[in-house]
C-alpha cells in the first residue's frame, strides 16, 4: 500500500519539480493523484507473469562469509560452489565476480552496508555464459562501492580493505579490489571486474595481473549495476595469464539480448583463441608519447623494455601523439557526474528500453537512495552534487556536449590507430601507493574527495570514455618489489589482437617470475 499524501505533500513535491501550485488548485490535483497512485498500487500488486532470463544450475546451495583465516587478504564478499557444465572452454577454471554482479541466491551489497541482506534472484549474462562453458563459480569478491572502499587508500567504506599481496602496505587499486588481489595470490583462476575509469586495469597494474575491459558492448553488461553512465561502464576478465583472460573473453563475448547497450557491430561470437599464438612479425606498435608523461622512471624503462621484447618477437616500433589524451578526461568528467545522478535515479538499471528490469535490486538501490544517501562515499557525494548544480546552471547543455564530442576523441585515436595496430603505454604511470590511515574524520573525508583528481587513472579513463579494447599486462616490478603493468590499446573489437600481443610478450619472458609474489 502507497503512502497517502496531503494537499501540503502535493504541493512540496510539486515545488520540487519546479512547478507551483495554488491551495484550490493542489486540491483538485490531489483528487486526481489518489486515483493514479491507486491504479499503481493495484498493477504493483497484480499477480502477472514477469518472465525471468535463463539461469544455469538452479538447484544451489547456500553460500557464506569467509572466516579471516580463510581470507587473509580480505579479498571475498562471499564464498561459494556452483558447478558448470562438464566441459567447455572455462572447464577447470574457477571464477569469482566483483559484488556489483548478479549472481542469483548470493548477496548482492554493491560494497555497502546499506544493502546487507539483499540477495540477487537472477544471474547476469556472464555469470550464464561463465557457467554454460564449465567455469565453476567459488564466490563474489569485495569491491569499493557505494560506500567507498580501501581499494585506492584511505579510511572510508565498508567491508575493510584487500591487502595487495605483493606488499600489504600499499593498496590494491579499485573498485575491483578484491578481485584483483584474489587473482594474484591465486584464490581464484579467473575473477569478472567492472571498470568505469580503470577499474579492472588498475588493480590489475597493482597487483601484477592481466585485466581486459574490452570493447564497448563486446561483453553484455545485463545484470550488472550501473555506478556511472551506461556509456562508460564494461565488465571484463582478469586472471594471472593472458591464455586465461583470452579464454574467458571468449566464452562470455557476444551478443545479447537483454542487453540495450549493444549495437549492431558486436558479434554473436569471437574466436580469441585460434590465432592467440600466431606471434607478432610485422605487428606495428605505437608507443603513445602523452601516456608516459610524468611517468615514475622504473615504470616508464619497464615498460619500454617490454616494447623491447616485442620488437625482438618481429613487431615493428613507432613513436605516435594523440595530444587529446590528456584533454579527454575532462569530456570524461563532464559526463560522469549527471550520468551517476540519472542512474541513482533510476535504481542503477536506467530506463527508457525494451528490456528485463531486475526489480528487486531496483527497488533495494531506490529504497536506499531514497533514505540513507549519506551513506555514500564522499566522493560520490561530490559527483552528485556538482551533478545537480550542472543541471541547475546549464540545463543539460553539459552532458549533452560530453556525450555529443565523443566522435572526436574516438577519431583522434582512430587516426593513430591507421598508422599502427596496437598502442602501448604504461597502465599506471606509478606503482602501487602505500596505504595512508587518516588521523581523524574529516582527514579521511578529505582524502575520498581527492581521489576524484588521482593520477592513476590517467591513462586508464580515456578509454573508458572511447570504447576502445584496453588491456593490462604486467611487466616486472619496481626495486621495492611492487608491480608494473603496460596497456596495450586497439581499435573497436580488436580484442583478440591485444591478447595475442600480450600473449607473444608472456612467451618470450619469465612470467611467473613477472606474476611470482615474493614475501
Amino acid at each position: 500500500m502507497y503512502t497517502v499524501p496531503d494537499v501540503d505533500e502535493v504541493v512540496a513535491v510539486a515545488r520540487e519539480l519546479g512547478i507551483h501550485l495554488g491551495p484550490d488548485e493542489a486540491i483538485l490535483y490531489r483528487k486526481f493523484l489518489m486515483e493514479q497512485m491507486g491504479k499503481l498500487d493495484a498493477f504493483v500488486q497484480a499477480r502477472l507473469e514477469e518472465p525471468k532470463p535463463p539461469m544455469v544450475s538452479a538447484d544451489r546451495k547456500p553460500g557464506y562469509r569467509p572466516s579471516p583465516a580463510e581470507d587473509p587478504l580480505n579479498a571475498w564478499m562471499w564464498k561459494c560452489r556452483i558447478e558448470g557444465a562438464a566441459e567447455g572452454l572455462l572447464a577447470g577454471k574457477t571464477v569469482s565476480f566483483k559484488d556489483h554482479i548478479a549472481v542469483a541466491g548470493m548477496p548482492m551489497s554493491f560494497g555497502s552496508f546499506a544493502l546487507e541482506g539483499f540477495m540477487s534472484d537472477f544471474d547476469a549474462t556472464v555469470v550464464t555464459r561463465v557457467l554454460n562453458e564449465g567455469g565453476t563459480i567459488i564466490g563474489k569478491n569485495v569491491m569499493n562501492g557505494l560506500s567507498g572502499g580501501f581499494g585506492t587508500g584511505g579510511a572510508i567504506g565498508d567491508y575493510g580493505r584487500p591487502l595487495n599481496p605483493h606488499n600489504h602496505d600499499h593498496v590494491t587499486g579499485g573498485s575491483s579490489s578484491g578481485s584483483g588481489a584474489a587473482v594474484a595470490a591465486r584464490e581464484v583462476d579467473i575473477s569478472f571486474g567492472g571498470d568505469q575509469g580503470g577499474s579492472i586495469r588498475i588493480p590489475a597494474a597493482y597487483c601484477g595481473i592481466v585485466g581486459l575491459k574490452p570493447t564497448f558492448g563486446l561483453v553484455s553488461h545485463f545484470g550488472i549495476g550501473f555506478g556511472s553512465d551506461q556509456s562508460i561502464d564494461y565488465t571484463g576478465p582478469m586472471a594471472r595469464t593472458v591464455e586465461d583472460v583470452a579464454a574467458a573473453l571468449q566464452a562470455t563475448a557476444g551478443y545479447d539480448s537483454y542487453d540495450p547497450r549493444q549495437t549492431r557491430d558486436v558479434p554473436t561470437s569471437i574466436d580469441v583463441l585460434s590465432r592467440l599464438a600466431d606471434g607478432v612479425s610485422g605487428l606495428r606498435i605505437g608507443v603513445l608519447q602523452e601516456g608516459f608523461d610524468d611517468a615514475q622512471v622504473e615504470v616508464r624503462d619497464l615498460v619500454m623494455a617490454a616494447v623491447n621484447v616485442l620488437a625482438e618477437a618481429g613487431a615493428d616500433v613507432l613513436k605516435v601523439s594523440v595530444p587529446e589524451h590528456h584533454a579527454v578526461r575532462a569530456a570524461q568528467a563532464a559526463l560522469t557526474g549527471e550520468g551517476a545522478l540519472a542512474i541513482f535515479n533510476t535504481g542503477f538499471f536506467a530506463a527508457f528500453t525494451r528490456t528485463y528490469y531486475p526489480a528487486s535490486i531496483v527497488t533495494a538501490i531506490n529504497k536506499m537512495w531514497a533514505s540513507r544517501a549519506d551513506v555514500l562515499a564522499p566522493r560520490t557525494k561530490l559527483s552528485l552534487i556538482a551533478a545537480e548544480l550542472s543541471r541547475r546552471n546549464y540545463h543539460g547543455r553539459v552532458y549533452a556536449k560530453a556525450q555529443n564530442v565523443r566522435p572526436t576523441y574516438i577519431k583522434a585515436y582512430d587516426a593513430a590507430l591507421a598508422d599502427v595496430d596496437v598502442l602501448v603505454m604504461p597502465t599506471c604511470i606509478t606503482t602501487a601507493p602505500k596505504n595512508h590511515t587518516p588521523g581523524s574524520y574529516l582527514e579521511a573525508v578529505e582524502d575520498n574527495l581527492a581521489t576524484i583528481n588521482s593520477s592513476g587513472s590517467r591513462n586508464t579513463q580515456p578509454f573508458n570514455y572511447t570504447g576502445h579494447p584496453a588491456l593490462a599486462l604486467p611487466v616486472g616490478k619496481s626495486s621495492a618489489g611492487l608491480p608494473i603493468s603496460m596497456q596495450i590499446v586497439g581499435r573497436f573489437f580488436d580484442d583478440p589482437l591485444l591478447l595475442r600481443a600480450a600473449y607473444a610478450y608472456q612467451q618470450s619472458t619469465d612470467w611467473d617470475k613477472i606474476i611470482g609474489i615474493h614475501s
